[in-house]
């Protein structure tokens, strides 16, 4: 018994080996295909997807159309505008006759004798369906479509003000964001520059031509304008967020600026500044219209003293049955129930515990701060023309200073770095002449956005937009 047993399992141990060998050859010559990965355009995130879209080109013109369309402000001062508009229109309507149509039944006790017991009662059942024109002559209402009036004139021109606010605000973001791209180019440079300038010294050092202390000074200057480059790229990256908040509906960080920072804008002459500004200022405009609000409020609230004359005019059926013909109860003859009425009344304000006077003194209040504030613009439109036109000049004649000084930095780094290597300057000559070059590049871009924002200013006194 164990000699057939062990002969067995020594057998059924020779047959599972050679199926385990032909199963190994078997995979050897074919072996499983590997998963194949999904395709990757299902994987790719949709801010790469964003990225490799084209860019939207985007210029002043049509950055300020898009602010105009997405500004929270500058739509809520719309809202204001549209909404005294329709109170307005509103107020005008109120003057007009108005038309109605009433339908009223009464049913009312009766004294047992045909009559009714509530003398106010016309008969037991009583029909009314009958059109109604009423027309109202009110002093006060038309003082009050006045003032309606002019509060409409000065939510427009408040309207206008959030307009040229927000011009200024997309102008500086707009030009801060080209400034942000030019530094982060002059960054770029005096990096590489210093790179460039660190081998140098590590090459003239090995030859015996430099010091090791030029070595240490000029890989500090790289590290440190490495670090500037870094800082350029976060300031580029937050002027672009910025400007991408202000103007886009949605997230979108994918666009190119097409205007040129260094494109040659020239400045109005100040008679012109002032010309426009006395024709299309806003604020002045605004301040007028308050004044003029004032009045008719003031007007509005002596008109309450006036009598109040009204009209109606009634034409259908008041009658004691639901129609359009009637019978006679005595002789049986048929007539209409059709007609027509007409009543006036006067009304003459008497006593109301001096509430009207109350609301004189009111208005007078508001017009004599409106009266001062209108002065108050005037003088200081005055003042802001010539401090925002100087502002404008100076920094235009600023620029092509900036721009000279620009050039002769780079052409100075240039030459220090050519002593140098002969021989004729030291490593702190080349550092202070690289850090000169960034920082005149850099006033220059400060200064050509400083002259685009203040005529953009301007432009909120005089209504024209001289920026491209």
């Amino acid at each position: 018994m164990n000699l057939a047993f062990k002969h067995r399992l020594s057998i059924l141990s020779l047959v599972v080996a050679f199926l385990v060998s032909v199963v190994s050859a078997a995979h050897a010559q074919n072996p499983p295909e590997a998963p194949q990965p999904q395709a990757t355009a299902q994987k790719t995130p949709a801010s790469q997807t964003v990225a490799t879209s084209d860019p939207v080109q985007v210029s002043l013109a049509s950055a300020l159309a898009l602010a105009r369309k997405n500004s929270t402000v500058y739509q809520a001062a719309l809202t204001d505008s549209g909404s005294a508009h329709e109170d307005r229109t509103q107020a005008r309507d109120a003057l007009l006759p108005q038309a109605s149509y009433n339908n009223q039944v009464l049913y009312t006790q009766g004294n047992n004798l045909g009559g009714v017991r509530y003398i106010a009662n016309n008969a037991v059942h009583e029909y009314l369906s009958q059109g109604n024109v009423h027309e109202a002559i009110d002093l006060a209402a038309v003082a009050n479509y006045r003032k309606v009036s002019a509060a409409a004139a000065v939510a427009r021109a408040k309207a206008e003000i959030a307009s040229r606010g927000l011009v200024v605000t997309v102008v500086q973001s707009y030009f801060a964001a080209l400034a942000a791209q030019d530094k982060l180019d002059v960054a770029k440079r005096a990096s590489d520059e210093g790179d460039r300038f660190l081998q140098l010294t590590q090459q003239l050092e090995k030859g015996g031509e430099a010091a090791h202390s030029d070595a240490i000074k000029a890989e500090l200057q790289s590290q440190d304008r490495r670090r500037q480059l870094q800082e350029a790229q976060l300031a580029l990256l937050n002027a672009r967020l910025d400007l991408a908040v202000l103007i886009f509906p949605t997230f979108q960080d994918n666009f190119v600026l097409t205007d040129d920072l260094r494109a040659s804008v020239p400045l109005p002459t100040l008679e012109e500044v002032q010309q426009q500004a006395a024709r299309d200022n806003p604020v002045l405009r605004a301040a007028f219209e308050s004044v003029n609000l004032s009045n008719h409020e003031v007007a509005s609230a002596r008109a309450e003293y006036l009598p109040s004359l009204g009209l109606d005019y009634f034409y259908g059926i008041d009658s004691s049955k639901f129609a359009v013909n009637g019978v006679d109860p005595t002789t049986g003859q048929r007539f209409s129930n059709l007609g027509s009425a007409a009543s006036a009344s006067l009304n003459f304000p008497v006593w109301n515990w001096g509430s009207t006077r109350s609301r004189i003194h009111q208005a007078q209040l508001h017009q004599n701060q409106a009266r001062l504030e209108l002065s108050y613009s005037q003088r200081k439109l005055v003042a802001e023309i010539r401090s925002l036109y100087a502002e404008a000049e100076t920094s235009l004649n600023e620029l092509s200073g900036l721009a000279r000084s620009a050039e002769l930095a780079a052409e100075s780094q240039r030459l220090t770095t050519l002593r140098y290597k002969a021989g004729e300057s030291t490593v702190l000559e080349v550092v202070d002449a690289q850090t000169a070059l960034v920082q005149a590049s850099n006033n220059y871009h400060d200064g050509a956005v400083r002259y685009r924002v203040a005529l953009a200013n301007l432009q909120t006194l005089t209504g024209v937009l001289t920026t491209p």
